[in-house]
C-alpha cells in the first residue's frame, strides 16, 4: 500500500539520495540533532543571519554546507565566528560532532557524515555539477533519522532538493529560506518545489524556530514512542485518527507499520507544537488540510533512476529472456509495477527493456502498467520530467538516447519510453490485483514487484 522505497544497503559515502532504507531511517535512535545548513551564492549573508540569532545552548550541531572556490583558502569559518558565540571550526576528516558547535565544510571537498563523524573525500562533479548539499542531507537523514535537520538557504541552482526529500522520509524536519530574502532563490525554491519543506522564513525565523524545535520535548523523544503503547486510551484516539484519514482519503491505514505512522505522527505533532495525541487528532478533525499533509506524509515517496544496478543488470540477463523466449512478436510484454511513486522506476525498466530488445528484427510490443496509491506520485509520473539532480543515475548515452532536454536545466523521457508506460491509482490493500498474471519475478525494486502478465 505504500508508495516505492529501497532497502539497499551502502555506506553513506557512496549512498544516492534516494536510495534509502526508510525502516533504518524510521527506527534510528541519535543522542542529539544535527542540523545541516546548505547555501550557495548569496549564502554568506543568510548564514551570518542566522548564526547571529541562534542561542549558545540548543543541544544541536550545525554543519554548514557552502559551495565555495576550490582554488582559494576559505575565510568562513573565521567571519562566522564572529557571528556566534558558539565554538567554529573547519571540519577534519574523522572530526566527531558535538552539540552546540558549528562546524564548516573546507573547500574543493565533498563531505558526509557517518556515526556521528564527518568524512571528507575530494568533491566530486555529477554531470557537471556540484552537489554537496544532497551528499551531506543523505548521509544525515541515515545517521540521524527523525533527529536530521535540513536547511536550505541562498543559492543558485538545485542542490539540497533530493536531500531534503531524505531529511524528509527520515521524520526529520526541513526548512528553506524565503524568496524574498534570498538573494538568489533558485535553491530554495527548487526544495520548496519538491514538496518537502515545513518551513519557508527568513533566516531569523529559521533560527528562532529551531530553538522552539530544540526545546520541545517531541524531539528529544526516542522510540518507543508513547503513541505507539498499547494501551486502551492512545487505541481509542489512534482509531480515531485512522477514521478521518480513512473519510478523507479512502485509505485505510489500520494496519499500516505503527511504528511508522507514530513517527509521522509525532513529527506533526512537533511542528504545530501540540503535546498529546488528543490534541492532535483534534486539529486533524478541524483542519482537512492537515489531514491530506499527513497522508502524503505516511506516503513516503522515496525513488531513483536504476536504482541497485545489480537488480537491473538481472533484469537483462534473466528476467527478460525468460519472458521473451518463444513469445510471439505479435505476443505483447506485459509488466506491472505496482508501487510506482513518481516513475523513475517505472522509466528504468522500460528503458532497459527496449535496450534488450533493440537487436531484434521485430520486437514485441511492450505494455507496462504501473500503480501507486498517491495520486499526486501519478500526476509527477505521467508528466515524465524531472530535475538534473534526479537524474544523477542515467548515464549520458540515455540521457540522449531517451530523453529531451527541457529549458531550465529539466529533461524529459521520450514519446518513444513514455507511451509504453500507463499509469493509474491503485490501493495494493483493497484493490484487486491484475488479473491473468502468469508469473511473478521476485526481484525488489524497492517495494515495488515485478509481475509479468500475459
Amino acid at each position: 500500500m505504500t508508495s516505492n522505497q529501497s532497502s539497499p544497503e551502502n555506506t553513506p559515502e557512496s549512498i544516492a539520495p534516494a536510495t534509502l532504507d526508510i525502516e533504518q531511517l524510521v527506527t534510528t535512535d541519535a543522542p542529539f540533532p544535527i542540523v545541516g545548513i546548505a547555501a550557495s551564492a548569496g549564502g554568506l549573508e543568510a548564514f551570518t543571519e542566522l548564526l547571529s540569532h541562534l542561542p549558545i545552548d540548543t543541544g544541536m550541531a550545525f554543519v554548514l554546507i557552502q559551495h565555495l572556490d576550490p582554488n582559494h583558502k576559505s575565510l568562513l569559518t573565521q567571519i562566522l565566528a564572529r557571528q556566534t558565540q558558539m565554538r567554529v571550526c573547519e571540519a577534519q576528516d574523522g572530526m566527531a560532532v558535538e552539540p552546540n558547535q558549528v562546524y564548516v565544510i573546507p573547500p574543493n571537498t565533498k563531505m558526509v557524515l557517518s556515526k556521528g563523524v564527518l568524512r571528507l573525500s575530494p568533491r566530486e562533479k555529477i554531470y557537471g555539477k556540484y552537489m554537496p548539499g544532497d551528499a551531506f542531507f543523505t548521509s544525515l537523514a541515515i545517521d540521524r533519522g527523525h533527529q536530521a535537520i535540513a536547511v536550505v538557504l541562498s543559492g543558485g541552482d538545485g542542490d539540497g532538493s533530493l536531500g531534503i526529500k531524505a531529511i524528509k522520509a527520515a521524520g526529520g524536519m526541513t526548512f528553506a529560506q524565503c524568496q524574498d530574502t534570498a538573494k538568489f532563490d533558485s535553491m530554495p525554491n527548487t526544495a520548496v518545489a519538491t514538496g518537502n519543506v515545513d518551513f519557508v522564513l527568513t533566516p531569523e525565523k529559521i533560527a528562532e524556530e529551531l530553538t522552539n524545535y530544540s526545546r520541545n520535548p517531541p524531539i528529544i523523544c526516542s522510540v518507543p514512542l508513547t503513541i505507539v503503547e498499547e494501551s486502551p486510551a492512545h487505541e481509542d484516539v489512534l482509531a480515531t485518527i485512522f477514521g478521518v484519514l480513512k473519510s478523507t482519503t479512502g485509505v485505510d491505514f489500520t494496519h499500516y507499520k505503527r511504528t511508522t505512522i507514530a513517527r509521522r505522527i509525532q513529527r506533526r505533532m512537533v511542528l504545530y507544537k501540540l503535546e498529546s495525541l488528543d490534541a492532535y487528532a483534534q486539529y486533524l478533525r478541524e483542519n482537512s488540510a492537515e489531514v491530506k499533509a499527513l497522508y502524503e506524509e505516511i506516503l513516503i515517496h522515496v525513488t531513483s533512476f536504476f536504482r541497485d544496478s545489480e537488480v537491473f543488470n538481472k533484469l537483462k540477463k534473466l528476467v527478460f529472456p525468460t519472458i521473451t523466449e518463444n513469445k510471439s512478436a505479435k505476443v505483447p510484454i506485459r509488466i506491472w509495477v505496482a508501487g510506482c511513486s513518481t516513475g523513475e522506476e517505472v522509466y528504468s525498466i522500460a528503458i532497459c527493456l527496449l535496450e534488450f530488445l533493440s537487436d531484434r528484427v521485430i520486437p514485441p510490443p511492450i505494455q507496462i502498467f504501473a500503480t501507486d496509491i498517491s495520486e499526486g506520485a501519478i500526476c509527477k509520473a505521467r508528466s515524465g520530467v524531472y530535475l538534473e539532480n534526479q537524474m544523477v543515475d542515467v548515464s549520458p548515452e540515455r540521457r540522449t538516447r531517451f530523453f529531451i532536454p527541457q529549458e531550465g536545466g529539466s529533461y524529459r523521457i521520450s514519446k518513444a519510453v513514455r507511451e509504453l508506460c500507463v499509469f493509474a491509482r491503485q490501493d495494493l490493500g483493497s484493490d484487486p490485483p491484475f488479473s491473468k498474471i502468469d508469473e511473478s519475478f521476485h526481484y525488489r525494486l524497492g517495494i515495488a514487484w515485478l509481475g509479468v502478465l500475459l
